[in-house]
């Protein structure tokens, strides 16, 4: 994660919220990481920035398959020209 997306989650307002973990996870997290909260947070700033960047290369897979169909039509034309009564 960067350096800046740190600098945000730490400087943002905080808000809290419930949330609800198995007792078991909580013990276990326990012998990971002394403030959870920010541990989750951290973590759930990176999930952010991870779906945000697959979104964004949907999108551009996207873009890119209209452009290519859209060429492909441009040279080839319809299949539905051919049998249209208009």
């Amino acid at each position: 994660m960067s350096h800046l997306s740190d600098q945000t989650a730490t400087l943002s307002r905080k808000r809290p919220v419930n949330l609800t973990l198995s007792e078991n996870l909580i013990a276990e997290l326990k012998g990971y990481t002394s403030n959870l909260s920010a541990t989750a947070e951290l973590l759930l700033t990176a999930y952010v920035v991870e779906q945000k960047q697959a979104r964004a290369l949907r999108q551009e897979q996207a873009t890119q398959t209209v452009k290519g169909w859209n060429a492909l039509h441009d040279a080839q034309g319809s299949f539905a020209d051919e049998h249209s009564t208009l």
